[in-house]
């Protein structure tokens, strides 16, 4: 094991209402993993991922990322620096509805672009055409210029993908990517973050709630409960016991019957 590409220590993030999302939260992710974060509705998984990225201030504790303390960026310039190599894909897509495809592909873009360049849609040709090769590589390159509002929430989570890696990132962020979709469609969602991570070796790190899925594509999983890192390990080693500690007594998993 080499130096982590990412590396969190003592995080805690505790919001103005008074809420403590995430306790001294420590961990490392090494470049090529495919980890999956788990927990209840509440858990901190998603103000872990959004204090990774700097979408949210952590209130203590220090986040390395390529051996760089990414809490000590100040300037604009280095956070959206920062975003750039971290590409985040959202539970509701965060598609612009009556754009083609291929322009919300290309708004991966966008933080190296000019004010009026954004402005004006300003994109080079080589641009585009990695942004077409971004949707042939989810498997919908034939839908470069539908509007988004024309797609299936599965094809639409595949644009969010797509728009991700034109940003050309070393890590993928994904915050409960497929809760919204149906079972079918979820596999082929994770199918293709997992052709991802494996093809062109971008780290992933992705919030799910299915054991299920968790046990088919995650290389090593970690679990959160009431903001504190309670398990880490390989998804084969949620036995029953540790099942029900992370999710309560008498909790009952889906993954056996309904995917």
């Amino acid at each position: 094991m080499g130096t982590p590409l990412l590396s969190v220590r003592n995080l805690v993030k505790t919001y103005p209402s008074g809420v403590t999302a995430l306790k001294n939260v420590t961990l490392d992710v090494q470049q090529g993993e495919f980890l999956v974060v788990i927990g209840l509705s509440g858990s901190g998984k998603s103000t872990l991922l959004r204090c990774l990225n700097r979408l949210q201030e952590p209130t203590s504790g220090q986040i390395l990322f390529e051996g760089r303390d990414i809490g000590s960026l100040q300037k604009a310039q280095d956070i959206r620096s920062l975003r750039k190599k971290m590409g985040m894909i959202f539970q509701h897509f965060n598609l612009i509805p009556r754009q083609s495809v291929l322009k919300n592909v290309l708004m991966g873009r966008l933080s190296e672009k000019s004010t009026w360049q954004s402005l004006l849609g300003i994109f080079s040709e080589a641009e585009k055409q990695e942004a077409l090769n971004n949707l042939k590589l989810v498997g919908i390159g034939d839908k470069a210029l539908v509007r988004a509002d024309q797609l299936s929430g599965g094809q639409k989570q595949r644009v969010a993908i797509a728009r991700a890696l034109t940003q050309n990132p070393i890590l993928l962020l994904a915050d409960e990517p497929v809760s919204s979709l149906d079972p079918a469609t979820c596999h082929v969602v994770m199918d293709y973050l997992r052709k991802i991570n494996q093809e062109l070796g971008i780290t992933v790190i992705v919030n799910l709630h299915f054991l299920s899925l968790v046990r088919q594509y995650a290389t090593r999983v970690v679990a959160l409960k009431d903001g504190e890192l309670v398990f880490t390990g390989k998804p084969e080693e949620i036995t029953e016991e540790w099942f029900q500690r992370i999710y309560g007594e008498g909790a009952h998993d889906f993954s056996k019957n309904d995917l």
